[in-house]
């Protein structure tokens, strides 16, 4: 894979970095707008990249690359993901995927008419912790409950605090809690367990009308999961899932936890030993589970797109955007059932 990193923010330039060891991808080209040429031209020296461009659609027509990895900010990821897919590239999307569930179609419809890859960038579906969670899950018997919580005071707060609105916190460029940090709990819950039944959020809105915080809930068959996502507070983070044999918890930030704990029954309870609160003692065992050190959390990530492009593997392609079409839907149905941006 070729490829081409579009903008010079802080996500391009720890991606440059966590794709130096992956073998089968080369680093081609940076784009930037013109006033932060020279941020290009530095990451551009510093990884051995010999294109730099700050006019996108002549990136587009001069690249060697056949790739492009988008890491702009939220409301810019539409247009240029469909700009890219129109000049015949395969587009890595930086999360959110996109504003709206109708450019997501949108933009899926056009990757499929042109046989082209539209991959998310979301480091959660590519991890060993993932998988493990995914494997263990059929110890745990019916699924009854979820919870996951990711908080995290932004480094912005307080700025937003002082009256300034930065992008961050702002509507008009898809910011707020659900969309920029609840999405992980989102990826977990729909990777693991599809598109529920209902969605509903309860949010938290600063002066400006944006979700600082909130806690959305979706409905399943069988069961319920609850996602609290905070930009505005501090707490344990964490991702439950509860079954009538045992449960699964990742203890840290969803996107960065490496453990993970399998606790599940295996037997019947005597029916005679019981608790201090008074509920049964089953026997239970308990799994613990550590993800191997990687070079960087977004190593795994570009491995998997490199390999995906380069073999063109249209169903693995196909299996990870029904994952991201079904976050779009939730995180779609969750803004309008708040009344978020229009």
């Amino acid at each position: 894979m070729k490829l081409a990193f579009i903008g010079t923010g802080k996500i391009i330039a720890d991606a440059l970095y966590a794709v130096s060891p992956v073998e089968t991808l080369e680093k081609t080209a940076v784009f930037a707008r013109p006033h932060s040429r020279a941020k290009a031209e530095a990451l551009a020296a510093e990884f051995g990249i010999k294109e730099v461009f700050t006019d996108y659609t002549e990136l587009l027509e001069k690249t060697e690359a056949d790739t492009v990895y988008i890491g702009l900010i939220n409301s810019a990821h539409y247009p240029y993901a469909k700009e890219a897919l129109e000049h015949g590239k395969n587009v890595i999307l930086e999360k959110p995927f996109t504003g709206y569930l109708e450019q997501t179609l949108a933009l899926m419809a056009l990757a499929r008419e042109k046989k082209l890859f539209l991959l998310e960038a979301i480091t959660v579906l590519h991890g060993e912790i993932f998988y493990e969670m995914q494997k263990n899950l059929p110890k745990l018997g019916p699924i009854r409950m979820l919870l996951a919580n990711y908080s995290q005071y932004s480094s912005r707060y307080d700025a937003y605090l002082a009256g300034e609105i930065p992008h961050a916190f702002d509507a008009a460029y898809y910011g707020g809690a659900l969309f920029d940090i609840d999405i992980y709990n989102v990826c977990y819950c729909v990777g693991l367990f599809g598109q529920p039944r209902q969605v509903a959020y309860y949010p938290n809105l600063g002066p400006n009308g944006i979700d600082t915080s909130g806690t959305l809930v979706l409905s399943y068959d069988g069961f319920t999961a609850s996602l609290t996502g905070a930009k505005d507070s501090d707490s344990p983070c964490f991702v439950s899932v509860q079954g009538e044999k045992g449960w699964i918890r990742l203890d840290g930030k969803p996107n960065t936890a490496t453990e993970l704990l399998t606790t599940y029954t295996t037997g019947k309870a005597s029916g005679t030993e019981r608790d201090a609160a008074g509920a049964i003692i089953r026997p239970i065992r308990e799994e613990k589970f550590e993800e191997p050190p990687h070079f960087h959390r977004m190593t795994q990530e570009f491995e998997d797109f490199a390999r995906i492009i380069d073999e063109k593997d249209y169903a693995e392609a196909e299996r990870l955007m029904h994952i991201t079409e079904g976050v779009m839907r939730v995180l779609d149905q969750g803004r309008k059932s708040a009344g978020l941006w229009a």
